[in-house]
């Protein structure tokens, strides 16, 4: 209310235009919710919950099935307890707040849910317990998780779905549903390593079908059953229950993406799209920032690949990572007109604040266009709370020329600019994770390139080790869980890229031919030859260039393009 007052009171003035700039976080309630110990327990409770009334319903799938007991009840305290402590000491990490949780936690609930449904479905069938167990879509959780959140995640759930659905699957002989579970959820884990695209999904169901089938041919075997069972349903049914569940689990995992803010690699290649209209406008309107984007892109994709971050998620965010650059693209070094620097019109406050600005412009732009909010978090935090040092030495140095003339006695006190540090700083928040931090170095490290000269291993090595030096000396990877043995890697794998981005090549002789001369034998012809040939002639009217590759800069000077005004340091951007 009373910020709504105080831009009415500016827009009045003629100090503001009455519009306010999206945000990407509109207040810290959610983001308490989310890392509050009460959301934490509150999830546990809505689990546990949520096991009582499946285990109560298990029970009513057929007639004469036991009721719920307290012998039941402590079985599931005791499982719940190993599940709380197992999520607690071993995967702090993955499950990073109170969404994740409801998410993980949630999705075992829907697994056993499921259980429960097919054992419904199936009860009027004249199915022995055997297929019935081996039917069951035991994948279903641990393809979820483990394709969302990781394999790790998804071994969670396989473990956790198999113990609770003992208790819950009554119907059922109790070590041939853990065996089928264990043995069906965990293949599902081990077939869903690097799912860059949703038919892999299906083939993932299409062979733990194939695994649930064999087993099923097994057990009946075993269980000298298999008379009477026919052997098509033996086999079909799990196989049949096996693709189903791949298909399903592709078709709810964009759902599930959507409600609780994660993406997948197979959503982050399908945002990997160079024909997005944001992308169109940036190799138009601002091609050297489009350039600038893509090799950072190259650089932090190959990073996060060699520490295990998620490579697809740095190479998308850093295509959108400058956008913002869109509002004003004139001002930023790589869009520059050589021959018209918009900078040389402002102070150098001015300036910054332009160069600033592209953040939360970027952030603004990104809103209204629908980008993924992990790509939005990367543009707020790809600058963390930095220096723009070019513009804040510049006002350094017109500070101390006034106080100079101010000595002299050829200005007044007054005209000493205040200059502030705070001023020439980015707003932040500093990099959050470890991708955000990947793609800021990125980001310095592919400016700071275009500067140097005659680039080799050893400078190229020794200005990545300036860079991160600065960067930690300035506090800016201080909130994000890079350890310095992965920090080692980042700098040796941007070396790497870089050299080879930046390698050198061949310069070629140029290829000349003579002008035909009289011939002794009608028969010759002129040929091309090369120059440095013995017999090239000497006069440089008589020979024509047929080949010149461009191998570097002009040696004549009046070919060589007049420089414009100075402009600032690619890093200034």
């Amino acid at each position: 209310m009373f910020e709504s007052i105080r831009r009415a009171r500016l827009q009045r003035a003629g100090l503001s235009c009455g519009k306010t700039r999206r945000k990407h976080q509109e207040g810290d309630f959610f983001d308490e919710v989310r890392t509050h110990p009460a959301g934490t327990v509150g999830v546990y409770v809505l689990f546990f919950i949520g096991v009582a009334v499946l285990m109560r319903l298990g029970t009513q799938v057929e007639d004469g099935l036991p009721a719920v007991t307290w012998l039941h009840t402590l079985y599931a305290a005791a499982l719940g307890f190993a599940l709380v402590s197992h999520e607690r000491v071993a995967l702090r990490e993955q499950i990073t707040d109170n969404s994740i949780l409801l998410l993980v936690l949630g999705t075992v609930l829907m697994h056993l849910g499921l259980m429960v449904f097919v054992l419904d479905l199936s009860s009027g069938q004249s199915w022995g317990k055997t297929l019935k167990a081996v039917i069951l879509p035991h994948a279903f959780g641990p393809l979820v998780l483990s394709v969302i959140l990781g394999r790790r995640i998804g071994l969670f759930a396989a473990i956790y779905a198999t113990l609770f659905g003992v208790l819950v699957c009554v119907s059922v002989s109790a070590p041939t549903y853990m065996a089928t579970s264990a043995l069906i959820g965990f293949t599902g884990v081990v077939l869903t390593k690097r799912v860059r695209r949703r038919n892999r999904l299906f083939m993932a169901g299409f062979y733990v079908g194939l695994v649930a089938m064999a087993f099923s041919l097994l057990l009946h075997e075993a269980a000298g059953v298999i008379g009477g069972e026919h052997v098509g349903r033996i086999m079909g049914l799990p196989w049949l229950t096996g693709a189903l569940t791949g298909l399903v689990v592709g078709g709810l995992l964009p759902v599930l993406e959507s409600v609780f803010g994660v993406t997948t690699d197979v959503s982050w290649l399908e945002l990997a799209d160079m024909n997005h209209p944001l992308m169109r406008r940036l190799s138009i309107e601002a091609p050297g920032t489009y350039h600038h984007s893509l090799v950072v892109a190259n650089l932090s994709e190959a990073a996060a690949e060699s520490i295990g971050a998620s490579a697809s998620m740095c190479r998308v965010s850093s295509y959108f990572h400058d956008i913002g650059k869109l509002s004003k693209p004139e001002y930023f070094i790589e869009n520059m007109d050589p021959s018209a620097n918009p900078h040389e019109d402002l102070t150098p406050r001015m300036s910054a604040l332009v160069i600033i600005a592209h953040v939360k412009d970027g952030v603004d732009i990104a809103i209204k266009n629908n980008l993924n909010s992990r790509i939005i978090d990367v543009i707020e935090q790809h600058h963390g709370t930095s220096l723009a040092y070019y513009f804040y030495r510049q006002a350094l140095d017109q500070k101390a020329e006034i106080e100079k003339l101010v000595r002299q006695g050829k200005a007044k006190e007054d005209d000493v600019p205040q200059v502030s540090e705070e001023t020439f700083r980015y707003p932040g928040p500093k990099p959050q994770f470890k991708e955000a931090a990947i793609i800021s170095i990125a980001d310095a490290v592919e400016s700071a390139s275009r500067t140097l000269e005659k680039p080799n291993a050893s400078r190229i090595e020794t200005m990545i080790e300036e860079i991160v030096q600065a960067r930690m000396l300035d506090g800016q990877l201080d909130e994000c869980d890079l350890t310095i043995a992965e920090l080692a890697k980042v700098k040796a794998s941007f070396a790497k890229t870089l050299l080879s981005m930046m390698h050198g090549r061949i310069k070629y002789q140029k290829a000349v031919e003579t002008p035909p001369m009289a011939p002794k034998d009608s028969r010759e012809e002129s040929k091309p030859r090369l120059a440095g040939d013995d017999d090239v002639p000497t006069s440089a009217s008589s020979m024509k260039i047929v080949e010149a590759p461009f191998s570097g800069s002009h040696s004549d000077p009046a070919l060589r393009k007049t420089r414009g005004r100075k402009s600032p340091p690619a890093s200034a951007a």
